[in-house]
């Protein structure tokens, strides 16, 4: 399933959009606790490529960055929180969550889990790896991921959306692959540290799978849900 999950046609609908609007303006703030201006903070200039990629509006973008950077008079401090456990037929998955209330987001997040099971704190992160994930695209033709993924120094690699390479590295090389990565003719568009299953299951039938996904969409519908990672196969 790759290193993490998402929802099919995701991007048509236009709820989805507004869904991703939300994480990427969490994500802005967050970022831009370190300093209002994306060329001196380079985690916020990956954010605003992001946001202009989904077609985020300028002013949605720039409230964002103001409110994290304390410039709009407001203030809210957001949590990372992880929920780890099981969909339906035993396929485990890690949830990440940002939010500004732990207390409500749990009570929400075990709502969701009744189709499945919410385990405790490393009841399934064993069976992940903790690694760098970088999506980025060839800025020419003739730009090759594995060659890249071997100069840059990454682990592995897999093609992602709108023919983009997604580069798998280990936690501690994420930056210095990400810097390495244009010289080796791929721009970034995105590089945080996420999880990739180590066992993937393998669902044989299309009802069993369905079922999953309805139950991942469920999750990651909710408001506070950042990423979803999955150890499903295919």
């Amino acid at each position: 399933m790759g290193a993490q999950w998402k929802a099919k046609h995701k991007e048509a609908a236009a709820n989805a959009k507004g869904r991703i609007f939300g994480k990427l303006a969490k994500e802005l703030q967050i970022a831009a606790r370190a300093g209002a201006d994306p060329e001196m903070n380079p985690r916020l200039r990956l954010v605003v490529e992001q946001a202009k990629k989904a077609s985020m509006p300028r002013d949605t973008l720039d409230r964002a960055i103001k409110k994290g950077a304390g410039l709009s008079g407001e203030t809210v401090q957001y949590t990372l929180v992880k929920y780890e456990g099981f969909a339906p037929h035993q396929v485990p998955l890690i949830v990440e969550c940002l939010t500004d209330n732990v207390n409500r987001t749990v009570a929400e997040i075990r709502v969701l889990f009744r189709k499945g099971q919410l385990g405790a704190e490393g009841s399934v992160a064993w069976d992940f790896s903790h690694v760098g994930l970088i999506e980025a695209a060839p800025a020419s033709a003739d730009a090759d991921p594995e060659l890249a993924a071997i100069e840059a120094g990454a682990q592995d690699f897999e093609p992602a959306e709108e023919g983009a390479t997604l580069f798998i590295t280990d936690a501690s090389d994420l930056d210095a692959v990400q810097k390495a990565l244009p010289e080796q003719g791929f721009t970034v568009v995105s590089a945080k540290l996420g999880y990739l299953p180590k066992n993937p299951v393998a669902l044989d039938n299309a009802d069993k799978l369905a079922e999953v996904e309805a139950f991942l969409e469920a999750i990651d519908g909710h408001d506070d849900v950042q990423n979803v990672y999955v150890g499903l196969a295919g």
